[in-house]
């Protein structure tokens, strides 16, 4: 199954998810180029929700570009397997090497607006991340590792300090509809 396809099945979870799961599907039917960065416009991304195994903790890298403690993600760069970079943003980031998907198909979508910056010294204009979110666990006990280019930090967050850790005011609903997600989601696993 395609992107697109995996985005036309996807059940949106609130209104936020509904409209963006519209906007991505517009912007795939606009754009030919929604998979790299050499759309300045829009471009999509993957992102972790990593759980420990009790569910209670997420695993959070400290961003160097925006300062924050952040979930962890990266750009798809071209790959449509957006399971795929995830699984490979997460181990570069955070240095896991046994992370169990919980489901294959896409945990929450989210537009991220992106603020110009400047990346090993060039700019980046201000733009989107249409982002593909999964849901991930892994073992607490597990080593971690700083990517140095990336982050300055990693560890594990208790559930209900990931929205007072973050400074980015633009990531605490999303966290909290993460979060909100993920109580349901034990319920029913």
């Amino acid at each position: 199954m395609g992107l697109k396809e995996e985005i036309d099945q996807f059940v949106p979870f609130n209104e936020q998810e509904r409209v963006d799961k519209e906007m991505m599907l517009e912007y795939i039917n606009t754009f030919k180029d929604v998979l790299t960065r050499e759309n300045k416009m829009c471009h999509f991304t993957a992102s972790n929700w990593i759980v420990n195994k009790e569910r209670t903790k997420v695993l959070m890298i400290y961003h160097n570009i925006y300062q924050s403690w952040a979930w962890t993600g990266g750009h798809s760069d071209g790959d449509d397997n957006l399971l795929h970079v995830a699984l490979k943003e997460a181990e570069e980031e955070t240095g896991l090497k046994h992370l169990k998907v919980l489901s294959d198909d896409i945990y929450s979508l989210e537009i991220v607006t992106v603020d110009c910056h400047i990346k090993r010294g060039e700019f980046v204009p201000s733009h989107l991340h249409l982002d593909c979110c999964y849901l991930l666990e892994a073992d607490e006990n597990e080593p971690l590792r700083i990517k140095e280019d990336e982050n300055s930090g990693v560890k594990w967050i208790d559930i209900d300090k990931v929205t007072k850790i973050t400074s980015e005011p633009k990531m605490v609903p999303i966290y909290q509809k993460l979060n909100d997600k993920l109580i349901i989601w034990r319920k029913q696993n």
